[in-house]
């Protein structure tokens, strides 16, 4: 924020995906547990393990995410179903971001913001849930991708 490291006092700054999804049915987050010892946390259902579990609670059918997305990219109709369901859970993630913070940019930079469906598809299905039922925030793909995460953090460890 103004150009510095945003920590806060819990040192937990920007630190999403351990709160539940906004808007989600209460029978889902217990088929989802976390890591962390809770259930529904976001990181459950926005991660690449989230998109893999979310297909076989779909299908039935255990797959990797990138194998989900390029299926979705060559027309499989489970495999579309699956991702738009992705976008739909992305979608109420990030409007709780947008409704708290407003930011000027929204920067992806996991392994799923390889999928370059999102940054086609997200921005319209944000509106749904952004309060106000407008949402003029870009959404954009890390420089550096999927590795952003470990450069950040090797960054963070010189400050």
């Amino acid at each position: 924020m103004n150009g510095q490291l945003l920590t806060g006092p819990n040192g937990v700054a920007g630190e999403w995906g351990h709160n539940p999804l906004p808007w989600t049915p209460e029978a889902e987050p217990r088929k989802r547990p976390c890591f962390c010892g809770r259930y529904g946390c976001i990181e459950t259902f926005l991660s690449g393990t989230g998109l893999s579990l979310t297909h076989k609670l779909r299908t039935g059918q255990q797959q990797p995410a990138h194998l989900i997305v390029e299926n979705a990219r060559n027309g499989d109709p489970q495999a579309i179903d699956t991702l738009q369901q992705y976008l739909e859970h992305l979608a109420r993630g990030l409007a709780a971001v947008i409704n708290v913070l407003d930011p000027d940019i929204i920067v992806l930079g996991d392994g799923m913001s390889n999928a370059e469906q999102i940054y086609r598809e997200l921005p319209g299905k944000l509106a749904s849930y952004v309060f106000g039922g407008e949402c003029d925030t870009p959404i954009a793909k890390a420089l550096h991708g999927d590795s952003s995460g470990v450069r950040g953090a090797a960054w963070l460890a010189n400050v």
